[in-house]
């Protein structure tokens, strides 16, 4: 479940609301241990993955970095060419 959390930090353009969002709901699935709460716990998780999400965008916004931001297109490329060459291409 979590090495589907991707790096958020330092790339141009910044990391979404989305993205942020995506990576809290990996994270509160993987700690609570659960992949859609139960009706009883719905409340629980969903405000979890608010705090996760919010907390996340407060620590991107403080985190500053002095390296060139990151391209998303070439990251993207470049974890195709790792993907490739560890399964292979897909018929």
């Amino acid at each position: 479940m979590c090495r589907n959390i991707k790096t958020l930090h330092n790339f141009e353009p910044p990391a979404t609301e989305e993205e942020i969002r995506a990576a809290a709901l990996q994270y509160v699935r993987k700690v609570s241990g659960y992949q859609k709460p139960s009706h009883a716990n719905e409340q629980v998780f969903a405000r979890a993955l608010d705090e996760v999400a919010a907390a996340t965008q407060r620590l991107l916004g403080a985190l500053v970095t002095n390296a060139a931001p990151r391209d998303r297109e070439r990251e993207a490329t470049r974890a195709r060419a790792r993907a490739e060459a560890r399964f292979g291409t897909a018929a």
